[in-house]
């Protein structure tokens, strides 16, 4: 698997950033897409629920969209809780955002080198099998 962007770039990444997209986001608090999205929406940043099947729901008080490509503001992360097999599809919707997002998020247990190299390509920060939660705490970020 291609190498992570190192620490301090993740730090980075994650100091300057103001609003991810959450693909994948569940409506149900026991998930864990709904208790890392919650926490990082504690810690600042803005939410935008991605989720077809809940669309037009309300999700952690932010309105659902079924797709990346409804987003007309700017991403900054694009975080994705979906199994790797399905992870281009998701990859090919980024980079038909209005806005290009600085970074494409695979949670923990989820890689795609195809997707991987499609995004790097279109200048876009992959990280692949980390959760952003615990990257979040372990990097000690300043939100």
């Amino acid at each position: 698997m291609t190498q992570n962007p190192g620490n301090e770039e993740r730090r980075q990444l994650l100091e300057q950033a103001k609003t991810i997209a959450v693909v994948g986001l569940s409506n149900k608090p026991e998930r864990t897409s709904y208790m890392v999205t919650a926490e990082m929406q504690k810690r600042g940043y803005k939410i935008i629920p991605v989720n077809p099947v809940i669309a037009g729901e309300t999700v952690l008080g932010e309105k659902a969209v079924s797709s990346l490509t409804e987003i007309e503001e700017p991403v900054d992360i694009v975080d994705v809780f979906r199994k790797s097999e399905d992870i281009m599809p998701v990859a090919e919707d980024a980079l038909k955002m209005k806005h290009k997002p600085k970074a494409f998020w695979m949670q923990q247990g989820i890689a795609n080198e195809e997707a991987a190299g499609k995004l790097r390509e279109a200048g876009i920060m992959v990280i692949q099998d980390l959760c952003i939660k615990v990257d979040h705490a372990l990097l000690k970020v300043g939100k």
